[in-house]
């Protein structure tokens, strides 16, 4: 009888922890002319985005989730080849024999065999599953390796504006405020990212919001940044709403 109470004790134990290590992510709903959109904030650069049945990742990365327990992708978008943004494991899993993905071109080398594949130079324009795609320069202007090579040279990332239905959403990647990011028009939701020295500072952040005045800012990639000083700097920015999620 010991032995049985013992045996069912181990049971119950084992379910409670594996209930507990059970991953569970911030998500908002975004409402569209076309559905409601769900945001998954997955963490650091790593997002995933649900709209009419079809599932977006962006950027997805072994170390922020198991993608085991995550839907699989209709559409898969690389911002750029560093490691905490293309993950070839991730990818793996993510993908069936329908998915598609898009990157720029200096991820081909390591996707340019995968099935589905859409290279994207920065300003090209595509539709891919129903969802209409751009393509936007990300890199640095101020912060440099020793050396002087910029971490994320011109030409080289993208950031991508989706569309659904009638909201813009723009997933910016690794970059500075850049001219043709504060050029950027109708931007309803805007990901902006924020930890030094690879990206932006919140002052820039600011400076790049200020300009192209999305609805709603999440800063995300934001690593060790005090998120609570993009928010006094737009303070008194009332057309835009800043919304802080778990993406360090």
């Amino acid at each position: 009888m010991l032995k049985l109470i013992m045996i069912l004790t181990f049971f119950v134990l084992t379910l409670s922890y594996s209930a507990a290590a059970e991953e569970t992510f911030e998500e908002d709903i975004i409402k569209t002319s076309s559905g409601e959109l769900k945001i998954t904030f997955i963490g650091h650069g790593t997002l995933m985005f649900t709209f009419n049945n079809k599932v977006i990742h962006v950027d997805p990365v072994s170390r922020e989730a198991d993608y085991s327990k995550l839907p699989k992708a209709d559409l898969i978008l690389i911002t750029h080849e560093h490691g905490d943004h293309l993950d070839m494991k991730a990818v793996s899993i993510l993908r069936t024999e329908k998915t598609v993905l898009v990157y720029p071109e200096s991820c081909a080398e390591k996707l340019k065999e995968v099935q589905g594949s859409n290279i994207m130079k920065n300003g090209d324009s595509l539709t891919l599953i129903g969802l209409p795609l751009k393509a936007v320069p990300a890199y640095n202007i101020v912060h440099k390796r020793e050396g002087g090579n910029p971490f994320h040279p011109e030409g080289v990332g993208n950031g991508y504006v989706i569309t659904f239905g009638d909201k813009n959403v723009y997933v910016a990647g690794d970059t500075e405020n850049t001219p043709e990011m504060k050029q950027l028009k109708d931007i309803d939701i805007a990901f902006l990212p924020m930890n030094l020295p690879y990206t932006m500072t919140p002052e820039m952040v600011a400076d790049a919001v200020r300009a192209f005045k999305p609805n709603i800012l999440y800063p995300y990639h934001y690593g060790n940044t005090d998120t609570s000083i993009i928010v006094n700097l737009l303070k008194d920015a009332k057309d835009i709403e800043v919304r802080i999620r778990d993406m360090q």
